[in-house]
């Protein structure tokens, strides 16, 4: 997985890992979230993408657009 820059300093995202239709996010809690184009919808995956790339906005997001659209959560 690819570390989360987290420039804001407060995120509770720990890494990140992009698939071509999903993406897999893992929390500091240590929890991983898989959301998918099928889950989620190919727009909010392709905006999570987005935000996990620029280091910046994605939990936020996570909370108030996808927070229970994953397909799978890991502990």
């Amino acid at each position: 997985m690819e570390a989360y820059k987290n420039l804001n300093g407060n995120s509770g995202i720990e890494s990140y890992e992009i698939g071509s239709d999903e993406i897999t996010i893992r929390l500091t809690d240590g929890e991983i979230y898989v959301y998918t184009n099928q889950s989620a919808g190919n727009d909010n995956i392709e905006q999570m993408k987005k935000l996990a790339l620029a280091g910046s906005g994605l939990h936020t997001f996570m909370n108030d657009e996808v927070k229970y659209l994953y397909r799978s959560k890991l502990d």
